[in-house]
């Protein structure tokens, strides 16, 4: 892709727009970046964008800026029914993604994971073992680390691995992974998609570009996962923690196989570092991504063997008066809350709320109710209302309101908490209402449990 001379507005000025203005301005790009708030109430080096010849506008009307413009690049954030991004395909203006504008930038081998949750840990996961053969490997995307901040310095021999989410999935259009994968696929995002059947429309379209030489892999657990993988080009490898799979990576009898020419034992299931059943997914989905693309199986077992985790999921902050306090901001939404919730193995009380994704929470409900660990619930955030709906509907009455009061949160936990016992903060939502973003509720709550004496 050449954007050299090209006029390219680029709309949305958070971590990937910053970066893809940026390799735009640094291409040769002409480069008008704008963003709907003002410049105080942002954060970044905008000082730096003017250096390097960028025009930046804060405020007023994107649909003022789009005439005459060869291509616009839109941040995850803004959806593709947007008046701007319309407007701009009724005028005959390609727009695409940050995601995309990166893919087609970056030179290498490309990886691209989704799936509703355990994408952050097999997207670093992967990574680990591709760096482990000395490769040149760049993680990036909804990870937190744009695509397009690597796009301009990647060369042929390394891998990008990029975490995909189905927002990014929208503005896609040429994407073409070596190897991409689905991990699973649960109600999520509903108020952004409208539908679950146009959710894994939007997760699927990262396989759509690829061919009979690409890898395609799915969680042959995940019914819906199954469906996604029918009529695509791609040669298709499966994972499993269940079945013994014809091609791709199973856990048989205790131990983790990669089964593609040849089947080979990667590790016992019991050396892998990170605990619970939905981590040992998360391993073999990296497992049969990695071995698709050559990684050696003793490579494998090294990393799966050291492999820590992720910030944010499931990581323990510190042991207080007898009580761990336990950090899973990444449960941003139900299905991801259950698995923080199955890891448990002591008496919880569990932080829920946060801002609204339009989902319910009954499926919740039923499993706090009955899971015989989570001894109370704080309640924080715009949800808070409807997860008491759902505990009560369940039956379960263990709970407080603590509206947006987070200190008042972590002070009541503290106050219900017992010694041997946890608190857990994974909140089945999204932070917005409160956070700037879920890394920002995970580092708050780090910083303040810190503090505690």
């Amino acid at each position: 892709m050449d954007v050299k001379g090209k006029r390219i507005l680029v709309c949305g000025l958070a971590r990937s727009g910053l970066a893809a203005a940026r390799l735009l301005a640094q291409s040769g790009a002409c480069v008008t970046a704008y963003d709907a708030k003002d410049e105080g109430s942002l954060t970044g080096d905008f000082d730096a964008l003017r250096a390097l010849g960028c025009r930046l506008v804060f405020g007023g009307d994107p649909l003022e800026l789009e005439a005459g413009m060869d291509l616009i690049v839109i941040s995850p954030g803004i959806p593709w029914k947007a008046p701007l991004v319309q407007a701009a395909l009724s005028n005959d203006i390609e727009v695409i993604g940050e995601l995309e504008l990166g893919a087609r930038l970056t030179r290498g081998r490309l990886v691209a994971i989704t799936g509703t949750n355990g994408k952050t840990t097999t997207t670093t996961l992967t990574g680990e073992f591709f760096r482990s053969t000395g490769k040149t490997t760049h993680v990036v995307g909804n990870i937190g680390y744009p695509i397009t901040e690597t796009a301009g310095i990647s060369r042929p021999d390394d891998v990008t691995v990029a975490e995909v989410s189905s927002y990014q999935c929208e503005s896609v259009s040429t994407f073409h992974p070596d190897v991409a994968a689905c991990l699973n696929i649960t109600e999520d995002h509903l108020a952004r998609h409208g539908t679950m059947e146009e959710y894994v429309r939007m997760k699927r379209r990262i396989f759509l570009q690829q061919t009979p030489r690409d890898v395609a892999v799915f969680n042959y657990d995940d019914e819906t996962c199954r469906r996604m993988a029918e009529g695509l080009r791609a040669h298709v490898a499966w994972f499993s923690r269940k079945t013994r799979v014809p091609y791709g990576a199973y856990a048989e009898d205790g131990v983790v196989y990669l089964a593609l020419e040849q089947t080979h034992a990667v590790c016992r299931c019991d050396e892998i570092r990170i605990p619970g059943s939905h981590n040992l997914e998360n391993a073999l989905a990296a497992v049969a991504i990695a071995g698709a693309l050559g990684v050696p199986c003793e490579n494998m077992r090294e990393v799966l063997s050291t492999f820590p985790g992720v910030e944010h999921r499931i990581e323990t902050v510190r042991e207080l008066d007898g009580v761990t306090w336990i950090n899973d901001s990444k449960g941003t939404n139900v299905d991801s809350t259950l698995k923080a919730i199955d890891t448990m193995t002591r008496p919880t009380v569990l932080i829920l709320g946060g801002s609204d994704k339009k989902v319910s929470f009954d499926k919740l409900a039923e499993a706090v109710a009955g899971s015989g660990l989570i001894r109370h619930c704080v309640l924080i955030g715009d949800t808070a209302g409807q997860i008491r709906a759902a505990l009560e509907k369940a039956g379960y009455t263990d709970f407080e309101m603590a509206g947006y009061d987070f200190d008042a949160c972590l002070a009541r936990c503290r106050s219900l908490a017992v010694p041997g016992g946890c608190v857990l903060l994974s909140p089945a939502c999204a932070s917005f209402d409160m956070f700037r973003d879920y890394e920002d509720r995970g580092r708050i709550f780090k910083k303040k449990v810190l503090a505690l004496t």
